[in-house]
């Protein structure tokens, strides 16, 4: 500790929302898969909904002036499909888009660069019962989304991410059935993770042709180096399987118009089908590429597991209130081996944060050392990867404020600022503070 690390003059600083997470403002949308999945017993916490969430539907000028205050240079914030479409096609809500337009000019006055993030898990049910992600047709449905959205919003947004994180969408919706739309069918999810994929490439000209060439256009992918248990053969090759399902799968595609070799050898029959022309579209350039980043895993073989025969293991150390390890380390490995096997001609850090359990204490603030702690390791983490030739470009904290955190409803906060759900109160944390001080110096004490 002591010495401090400056971060290059045009770094970005921001912070990270979901619109399912925070917005509420259920009855004046359509309905989402997730809100369907809310309402199936035992799938979410205390059967939590996004109903209300933060209401930042209603409360999103409060929330701009917060990001302002705490110095924010931009905002990644997602649009709700079903917000814009409530029927995921068809006929346009206006007030829908209004809010967003509202929101971004908000956020431009504040001095704040939107970040937009055009899918962030919430498909609109209409469009779930035809299929979903699993019918082909929803590419071309998305791919009319995007473009209602930029119609609206591309004379002023220039950074667009069509997906946030599709192995989520592919695997912990369809394979573990832990997310929405809760089913549980492993070679479904790989056609719904190609499907996404496609989606993602077609949506690229349809946003350049409406925001212009000088626009930024990306996608979010969730990775995490894995790191083999032990040293035995075994277990170096259930860690190469375990970054086959979660990197490379979706790494290889987006940037070599491929999917791994040793991946599809393992999946066999159930390698998705690939219509001709799918590879050429997914790997269609793009001018970053958003990291989502919270720990590593540490993998071991196990013969009786389905699908990778992987297990994870817990070594000794940290761990936060999702139980997810603290190693800062592995985001500097991460962004390096992303520089050097992928070559991206920007990275940004999209999201990256920590649950802990937090409180109001009795002085009115929330103290929390350890997501500070989280926060300062990771900013030095991150200048180590500047430093060694990661082109990052930008840090988005996870999350501007507690919400719904998915599964675990409202018993999780990642939030740099408290929410009281009762009053809908925000409380800015230490963390909160701490984030804004470094900001403000665009520096971080190692």
């Amino acid at each position: 500790m002591g010495q401090i690390r400056a971060f290059p003059p045009d770094f970005v600083w921001g912070a990270a929302t979901a619109s399912f997470q925070i917005e509420g403002g259920r009855k004046e949308r359509g309905e989402a898969i997730w809100d369907a999945f809310c309402r199936w017993p035992g799938k979410v916490v205390n059967g939590d909904t996004g109903d209300v969430a933060d209401d930042h539907y209603h409360l999103y000028r409060d929330d701009v002036g917060l990001m302002a205050r705490l110095g924010l240079g931009a905002y990644r914030f997602s649009i709700s499909w079903p917000r814009v479409l409530p029927e995921g096609k068809g006929q346009v809500n206006a007030k829908g888009l209004d809010f967003y337009d509202m929101l971004v000019d908000a956020l431009l006055e504040a001095g704040i660069t939107p970040f937009v993030t055009l899918y962030h898990w919430d498909l609109p049910s209409a469009l779930q019962r035809l299929g979903g992600w699993a019918a082909r047709d929803t590419i071309y449905r998305f791919v009319d989304y995007v473009g209602v959205v930029a119609d609206r919003l591309g004379d002023r947004v220039q950074h667009w991410i069509t997906h946030n994180e599709p192995w989520v969408v592919a695997f912990l919706g369809n394979l573990e059935g832990v997310h929405a739309p809760g089913w549980e069918d492993a070679g479904l999810a790989l056609q719904i993770a190609h499907h996404v994929l496609v989606s993602h490439g077609l949506a690229l000209p349809v946003l350049r042709e409406k925001s212009g060439e000088q626009a930024k256009l990306g996608i979010t992918l969730n990775l995490s180096p894995a790191h083999p248990a032990t040293d035995s053969p075994e277990d170096r090759a259930a860690a190469q399987r375990q970054d086959g399902y979660l990197n490379r799968w979706f790494l290889d595609p987006v940037f070599r118009g491929s999917y791994p070799a040793d991946m599809a050898e393992w999946y066999g029959y159930l390698m998705p089908r690939i219509a001709p022309g799918d590879m050429e579209i997914i790997a269609r350039p793009i001018d970053f590429l958003g990291v989502n980043f919270y720990t590593r895993s540490v993998i071991r073989h196990a013969e009786d597991a389905p699908f990778l025969k992987v297990a994870a293991v817990s070594p000794e150390g940290e761990y936060t209130a999702m139980d997810w390890e603290v190693y800062p380390a592995a985001l500097t490995e991460l962004l390096l081996r992303l520089t050097r096997d992928y070559a991206p001609a920007a990275l940004y850090i999209t999201e990256n944060g920590c649950a802990y359990e937090d409180g109001v204490s009795s002085d009115g603030h929330v103290h929390d050392p350890k997501r500070v702690e989280y926060f300062r390791q990771h900013f030095v983490a991150s200048q180590e990867a500047i430093a060694q030739g990661a082109p990052l470009k930008g840090y988005f904290a996870w999350s501007l404020m507690d919400n719904f955190e998915w599964g675990f409803g409202y018993s999780r906060r990642f939030g740099i600022t408290y929410v009281d759900y009762a009053t809908q109160e925000r409380i800015v944390k230490d963390s909160g503070l701490y984030y804004a001080s470094v900001i403000k110096a665009n520096a971080v004490e190692a």
